[in-house]
């Protein structure tokens, strides 16, 4: 691994849109992030994301469980590992990835990979907790306050060590709509901000 964290080699995984990994991309071209975005993979050979990567030349793996259905679960695990391996990838960025990474990747990348959620954690997160349902979960509790939470992935969904917050109000006319896009503005601000936070040892994680 190298020891210059401003020289990581950075995978980005991606189901949707992929409008935070357009983010990232973009605030690596304003030098905002050093690292390299070298690789994107993803469950979903026809998302936004791939459409991003191949525009700005960056290598697309397209792994999931259908193309590999006939692989054990330990194979299948492997397949993502060989591939990062390949690459040279140092720190993994989760941006809308709808899969949960299996747990010998979790190992290998060990305080190395981060995801952020659009909820203040540990509120409103877990399985089924993404994308709209976070908002309308939010919206029925009756909270006045949500946000943006990024923290370090382990084993357990949304529970790893929370290393990033910010907040924003919910508004009384809010409806599900309007409040993710208030939040979706947050995580394309301040996502990339937390990656130089990394690379500069502002935010400690198990690179430093």
């Amino acid at each position: 691994m190298h020891n210059n964290l401003t020289g990581l080699n950075i995978c980005v995984f991606a189901s949707g849109s992929g409008s935070n990994f357009n983010a990232i991309v973009n605030a690596r071209s304003e030098g905002v992030i050093k690292s390299d975005i070298k690789l994107l993979i993803t469950n979903n050979s026809d998302c936004g994301a791939v459409s991003i990567a191949k525009n700005h030349n960056i290598q697309v793996e397209h792994i999931s469980r259908k193309k590999y259905s006939g692989l054990s679960d330990d194979s299948y695990a492997q397949l993502f590992i060989d591939v990062l391996r390949k690459h040279q990838i140092d720190f993994i960025v989760l941006a809308g990835y709808m899969k949960m990474l299996d747990v010998p990747v979790i190992k290998e990348f060990s305080n190395r990979i981060i995801n952020i959620h659009p909820a203040l954690l540990p509120s409103f997160g877990g399985q089924g907790m993404y994308g709209m349902n976070v908002h309308r979960a939010v919206l029925e509790s009756g909270v006045k306050v949500t946000g943006i939470t990024v923290h370090l992935v382990d084993e357990n969904y949304d529970r790893g060590r929370i290393i990033f917050q910010k907040c924003t109000e919910v508004l009384d006319d809010d409806d599900e709509n309007t409040l993710q896009q208030r939040v979706l503005k947050l995580e394309h601000i301040y996502y990339s901000q937390v990656i130089s936070d990394i690379e500069n040892g502002i935010i400690k994680t198990g690179l430093q």
